[in-house]
């Protein structure tokens, strides 16, 4: 049985610290949430407020999760979203999974409240521990992350071996952290959101010093959590910090930490009752409610030091180092399987009459450090008429958990209708696990701009892992532009990506705890950009590849000899096309976008999946958002979200499905100012139709999930900024 992770908790009281910084620092005039621009030569990537999917178009930001530093995404040869935080505030957004309302590359992954988020992107589920970057440091996202220091989510789409040494091919997640701005910043932030949860906020920023070489930065929020669904109450805040010096014209130093704790009970899925997808259940039901349930604690204290300096006009040299400490307490009443009346038992679901057997699953402390440090070169050269802009770097990271003994033991039967009651048996077993890592990678990227029309775009990863075994390998990029008019662009890639994979150390393997060959992921992808004042665009087909591990034998594990051999059979291939658009005339603004997908299993060998689906992919989602800036209410705006995923499949087989589904959200946003206060209004409602559908259909720790569509939801907010 697959584990299921979680975090530690860190209690803070974040009251007086806000208190005395809002004491400490003098209030200013208004100022608009934007970062500071620190010296020319070493300024970070601007922070502008943005629609909640930036498409492409002049003002689209560099995206630093791609990796060619301060070229703007219109330019780029590849698809990339990027998602404000202010923009999550206006459609309600809290946490990560909240992004998969506003790409149509973006979905669900065994989400759930009360645990950590999952994604997938281009129908891969991207991997927690490797595919996600914290100011472009990988960082382990087995913890909830908070939101509030951030000022924006990048989404790479695509195989992402030139930017991270082993990752799941679909996609790469960067959080941007807040840093001090140039002129000062107030903000306070309350939100209340049906049944009663309610979040307040602050952030606050400062310049001192004779010529405002230091800046502050503080961020400090704390929620009360009670959603719509039963019995999963909770807690959660943050506290953090970031500084920064302009210690000269071409020297920046910044500093950062945070320290986030969140206390909440999980929620487990529904699942098939017997051969039968169920009708979609009542969405508040939640299967962990035992007397003996505890909440799930993850906390985490995370911190950067980096060091930008500019050596010549053209040349800058980065250091940038982070550390990361997580703690859990992973701890749920987990249905898994059951037995029926007549002694039949169904492993991977629910009994036809509804009942499950329950099983009583602890995993308290859990500890997981990460460490990162990454030197690099940045600049650009002429050879002639062709110019060049390069990076060439290095990083070094290493990791270390430490899990230890579990709990899962049977407790007894329970019900879809959560109305059973069973007792606890919350006795270890097992030993504590080690899992430590070390890797090195070494890159380089150059962007060779033969005329002004015509790019070249050359990348190259080559990094050695250390799991307990030694492994090596290179990850290439290649891409190339052409600007066949102005602001327009066609493009061509390929890309490699690689993933390392251990045969089970277990009795029944005859190639137990060795190393199988690299799984190289590749993708091919050709697409086409525009953009005017009024209108930006993007489209891209893509051809995506995976290796497939399987066991090839009778896997008797009673039996005397090995009879099971891990090894690569087949593969998974995603082949698709993707389109966005972004539109503006007068009151009116539209972002609409839209992904065609076939995804199969390819060669192997195995006649049940052969040709089939991945299980909880949609073959055709669309999501659209209208906008009306009302002329006779100035400050008022208004959208409509509409979001459709197609029919998911719930079985390797392809013998079970759920149908597709389609959601409506509304919200308004209103400024006004007050006795010198500027005031932002928000109010919204998810699921405006309270439509029942089941939202996914994750086959995760080999059993169906069910998770169903979350109910009609009202919030509103009030921001303050002096």
């Amino acid at each position: 049985m697959a584990r299921i992770p979680h975090l530690r908790t860190l209690h803070l009281r974040l009251t007086p610290i806000a208190a005395a910084a809002w004491l400490a620092l003098p209030a200013f005039a208004q100022t608009a949430p934007t970062p500071a621009a620190p010296a020319a030569s070493a300024a970070p990537t601007p922070t502008q407020q943005l629609a909640p999917v930036t498409v492409v178009g002049r003002a689209t930001p560099a995206a630093t999760i791609a990796g060619w530093g301060e070229q703007p995404l219109a330019k780029l040869p590849l698809q990339a979203t990027v998602v404000s935080t202010e923009a999550m505030k206006d459609s309600g957004g809290k946490r990560l999974s909240d992004i998969t309302g506003t790409d149509p590359a973006i979905s669900d992954a065994y989400d759930t409240e009360g645990y950590w988020d999952y994604l997938t992107v281009r129908g891969f589920v991207i991997d927690n521990r490797y595919n996600y970057r914290r100011d472009g440091l990988p960082i382990n996202a087995e913890t909830s992350i908070p939101l509030d220091n951030k000022s924006r989510i990048e989404v790479l789409k695509g195989t992402s071996g030139m930017q991270a040494g082993t990752s799941a091919p679909g996609g790469l997640v960067n959080l941007v952290v807040k840093r001090p701005t140039d002129a000062p910043l107030r903000s306070a932030f309350l939100e209340w959101r049906q049944s009663g949860s309610v979040t307040g906020a602050v952030d606050l920023s400062q310049r001192f010093g004779a010529d405002n070489e230091f800046g502050v930065r503080l961020n400090a929020a704390a929620a009360h959590l009670d959603p719509r669904v039963r019995d999963a109450k909770g807690e959660r805040n943050l506290f953090a910090l970031a500084a920064d010096w302009r210690v000269s014209s071409d020297t920046l130093l910044e500093a950062e930490i945070e320290r986030s704790h969140r206390s909440q009970p999980s929620v487990p899925g529904f699942s098939m009752l017997g051969n039968t997808v169920p009708a979609p259940t009542d969405p508040r039901i939640n299967l962990n409610n035992q007397p003996w349930s505890l909440p799930v604690v993850l906390d985490g204290t995370t911190g950067s030091l980096r060091w930008q300096q500019k050596l010549t006009p053209d040349w800058r040299f980065v250091a940038h180092a982070a550390s990361q400490r997580l703690t859990s307490d992973d701890r749920i009443a987990f249905p898994f399987g059951c037995t029926d009346t007549d002694g039949t038992y169904y492993a991977d679901r629910y009994c036809p009459n509804g009942t499950f057997d329950l099983y009583d699953f602890r995993s308290e402390n859990e500890r997981r450090r990460l460490d990162a440090v990454d030197v690099s070169l940045q600049g650009k050269l002429q050879t002639g008429s062709i110019a060049h802009t390069l990076a060439l770097g290095v990083l070094r990271t290493r990791t270390h958990d430490t899990l230890p003994p579990q709990a899962f033991n049977f407790a007894g039967t329970g019900n879809v209708d959560g109305t059973a009651t069973t007792p606890a048996n919350p006795t270890p077993f097992g030993e504590t696990t080690f899992r430590d890592e070390r890797s090195t990678e070494l890159y380089i990227r150059d962007a060779i701009a033969f005329d002004t029309r015509w790019t070249a775009w050359l990348g190259a990863r080559h990094s050695r892992i250390e799991r307990g075994y030694t492994q090596s390998f290179t990850s290439p990029s290649v891409a190339l532009t052409y600007a066949y008019a102005r602001d327009q662009m066609a493009y061509v890639s390929w890309g490699r990506g690689v993933e390392s994979a251990v045969a089970p150390s277990l009795p029944m393997y005859t190639n137990a705890s060795q190393v199988l060959p690299a799984l190289q992921s590749r993708q091919a992808e050709v697409g086409l950009k525009g953009a005017s004042d009024a209108f930006d665009w993007n489209l891209a087909f893509f051809d995506i590849s995976r290796p497939l591990t399987a066991d090839i034998g009778t896997c008797d594990a009673s039996a005397a000899t090995p009879t099971c051999t891990r090894t690569i059979a087949g593969e998974q291939r995603h082949r698709g096309i993707e389109a966005n658009a972004g539109w503006r005339a007068g009151p009116w603004s539209l972002q609409a976008g839209a992904q065609r997908l076939r995804a199969r299993v390819e060669g192997s060998g195995d006649a049940t999946i052969e040709g089939k689906q991945p299980t909880n992919v949609p073959a055709r989602t669309l999501k659209v958002q209208v906008g009306y800036d009302v002329p006779a209410l100035p400050g008022l705006s208004m959208r409509g979200r509409v979001v459709y995923e197609g029919e998911r499949q719930v079985l390797p087989d392809n013998s079970a499905q759920i149908p597709g589904w389609t959601r409506f959200d509304a919200d308004a946003r209103y400024e006004t100012k007050v006795a010198g206060v500027s005031w932002t209004l928000r109010a919204g409602v998810d699921n405006l139709f309270d439509k029942r559908a089941w939202r996914e259909s994750p086959y995760q720790f080999s059993h169906v999930y069910l998770f169903p569509l979350a109910p009609r939801t009202f919030r509103v907010s009030a921001q303050a900024d002096l």
